[in-house]
């Protein structure tokens, strides 16, 4: 039977954040971003093994205790991108991941998602041929913007989802793809689609969001104090 494996890049620095610090290391109720990231894996009995890549520069996190969760694995092989950092954790995962083992690719700065969520993806992509992503359907108006910051044009929104994580494939299918792809695409899911394979939508909602910007981390504590 295929096991579940978590993987978290977490070797980037949050510039659009502007803080001195990699934005996972910002506080939220007494801890780590990234701890609350982790913490939605460890505490799941499906989760065999919670694997975080950091940059091998990475000053911070000693300074936290991580001693709390059961299953988590460190690796200090984060990439210049966020696929070159997936695709080294995926590497150094092969020495307890099989091929047909799901691996669950999780954004450090999404620190909200839920059981609820978690379930779903587990369920729903369990036994797919590709695999599959929490995404959320775009609600709003979309708008193309030209020169000076002004609309240029009314983008259709029919059919467009927002792509969220985790992101669910079979280890050596994620590995091949993104070795095939390169360390240019953004997600994922994009790196399987660039295979000819079209990976499965399971929708999501937006109280699993990422945080971006400052006002982003108000958002995150509330919903996080709420539970």
């Amino acid at each position: 039977m295929a096991r579940y494996f978590a993987l978290l890049p977490a070797a980037g620095v949050g510039a659009r954040m502007a803080v001195g610090h990699p934005k996972q290391y910002l506080d939220i109720h007494g801890r780590p971003m990234l701890w609350h990231a982790i913490r939605a894996f460890d505490t799941h009995p499906g989760i065999a093994r919670v694997v975080v890549v950091i940059s091998p520069q990475d000053d911070w996190w000693d300074g936290y205790d991580w001693s709390g969760f059961a299953r988590l694995r460190m690796v200090r092989r984060g990439g210049a991108t966020r696929a070159a950092s997936v695709l080294n954790g995926l590497e150094a995962m092969a020495d307890e991941a099989a091929a047909d083992d799901w691996v669950l690719v999780h954004d450090a700065a999404r620190p909200c998602l839920s059981r609820r969520l978690l379930d779903k993806l587990l369920t729903e992509v369990d036994g797919d041929a590709v695999g599959g992503i929490l995404a959320a359907p775009v609600a709003d108006t979309l708008k193309r913007a030209g020169p000076g910051e002004r609309i240029r044009e009314t983008v259709p929104r029919a059919g467009l989802w927002g792509a969220q994580t985790p992101q669910m494939f079979p280890h050596g299918l994620l590995l091949r793809a993104l070795r095939q792809a390169g360390t240019a695409v953004t997600d994922e899911a994009a790196a399987v689609e660039a295979m000819g394979l079209s990976p499965r939508l399971v929708e999501g909602d937006l109280t699993n969001l990422k945080v971006t910007y400052p006002r982003d981390l108000e958002v995150a504590a509330w919903l996080l104090g709420r539970r």
